[in-house]
């Protein structure tokens, strides 16, 4: 018999109770994926997949501190699973002890939802957004585009519970679409993409005009050279390069003088001025449209994270408030270390303060000669100390001349330091939600501004599409 038939809170209560261990965290994790997928202005393939993945955390005291052993099994039969919390046990007997020990989080009454079936996803979560993508195909073949993409939408149902009497749930759904168009010969190709969480807020139609737009400005053909232009970063870009730098923002690497946050001599960069822009950069859990778990849920410790702190509450954060470097993220263990208050990391990302009457449009508009991106991809860390990135821009470089786009150029390389680019930035937009091209595989839920940069570092010209 498989554990798939057993509900997933009485596999999280049946590993605990077969613990032997001092303490033990159970996670259990319900996925279910549906799908689309097109090329040419057709469907090609769909499907729907579920599975479980169990998580056991055993820790194990000793004279010379506690150990943690962490031993992750998806398909586990229900046989399987004293032999899954035996190999946490043994995991964590043959550790030393763990340098994030503490002890494990206290609660007090179990979720109400604890016990409630898994929420899922199907193929109905397209019941909208299906013909009008059919819709969409027709004006594309009509208008001369060529359509491909896919649509995806997952439901992960997580439930934790230890051995202190935490008794955790919390339902993420989570939904992509990409959408490329491309002229018949292939020369020119354009990209939208979009975060939902139920793909009732997409509009195919909405996108293809926008991209059939892009598609013309590609018309005209300007070869230029590399070197510092004014640019104007969409908000996918800027996700891409906050969302590196969120994830460059551990307390303890700044404290021990690793980072871009640390301060030359000793000690952080918290407090210090940024940015001239009253930008804000911060998560909150229950960020409408955005909303992501309220409590920590780690299936293995390291960098910012600590499987001691599983189902550590979370609350909204600042991590750059008005442009002034406010939080860095520090486990408890961190905090301990360095002095640092608490901050886990959380599972959005939000930039705002710029104006929100000026969408990208208007600032395409105020724009006498630059650049207009689509998206970055390819990006690598090449200095920790700075955190300058470099990488690509992808399918669509515009310039723009006396407020509107006159043709596109070649593709480039660039070098920059998103911490740079936030003290640099002239001016920011209308926050938007958005999808981060380069990280949409691991983090999706982010809302950004466009920035310009007055003088952005095209480092070289680059043959990418």
């Amino acid at each position: 018999m498989s554990v798939r038939t057993n509900k997933p809170h009485e596999i999280v209560e049946r590993a605990l109770e077969l613990s032997r261990a001092d303490g033990c965290v159970v996670i259990a994790d319900e996925e279910s994926t549906a799908n689309l997928r097109w090329a040419g202005n057709a469907l090609t393939t769909n499907g729907v997949t579920r599975g479980r993945t169990l998580t056991v955390v055993a820790t194990v005291d000793g004279r010379e501190g506690t150990a943690s052993g962490v031993v992750s099994r998806s398909a586990v039969t229900t046989d399987e699973l004293e032999p899954l919390v035996r190999a946490a046990e043994a995991a964590a007997r043959g550790a030393g002890p763990a340098e994030d020990a503490q002890p494990l989080v206290t609660g007090g009454t179990a979720a109400p939802d604890f016990t409630d079936a898994p929420a899922e996803t199907s193929s109905a979560v397209f019941a909208d957004f299906a013909p009008a993508l059919g819709e969409a195909f027709a004006r594309a073949r009509a208008g001369g585009r060529e359509l491909y993409g896919f649509a995806n939408h997952e439901m992960t149902s997580t439930y934790v519970g230890t051995s202190t009497g935490l008794r955790l749930r919390h339902d993420q759904p989570n939904g992509t679409l990409e959408l490329n168009a491309k002229s018949p010969d292939r020369t020119r190709s354009a990209w939208a993409g979009q975060a939902t969480r139920d793909f009732k807020d997409v509009d195919p139609a909405a996108l293809d005009a926008e991209l059939a737009v892009r598609l013309g400005w590609a018309g005209r053909r300007v070869e230029l050279p590399a070197g510092r232009y004014e640019t104007l970063l969409p908000p996918t870009a800027v996700a891409d390069l906050l969302i590196y730098q969120y994830w460059s923002a551990s307390g303890r690497d700044a404290v021990e003088g690793r980072t871009v946050f640390s301060k030359p001599g000793g000690g952080t960069r918290l407090g210090e001025r940024l940015g001239r822009l009253p930008l804000t950069l911060r998560s909150d859990p229950h960020e409408p449209g955005l909303e992501s778990a309220p409590f920590v849920v780690a299936h293995s410790s390291g960098g910012d994270q600590s499987v001691f702190d599983n189902g550590l509450p979370v609350t909204a954060t600042d991590w750059i408030r008005a442009g002034q470097l406010h939080r860095l993220t520090t486990t408890r263990h961190g905090a301990g270390l360095t002095g640092l208050p608490v901050a886990p990391a959380i599972g959005n990302l939000i930039l705002d303060g710029g104006d929100p009457d000026r969408p990208l449009d208007d600032m395409i508009a105020g724009t006498e000669r630059g650049l207009l991106l689509t998206c970055l991809w390819y990006i690598r860390e090449v200095d920790p100390a700075t955190l300058l990135l470099t990488g690509l821009t992808r399918d669509g470089v515009y310039l723009v001349e006396h407020g509107e786009v006159v043709g596109e150029v070649n593709n480039f390389r660039f070098n920059e330091s998103p911490v740079d680019l936030l003290g640099r930035a002239a001016e920011a937009g209308r926050t938007e939600k958005t999808l981060p091209r380069e990280w949409g595989d691991w983090f999706t839920r982010a809302a950004m501004p466009a920035l310009r940069i007055p003088d952005f570092n095209m480092s070289s010209v680059s043959q990418g599409v």
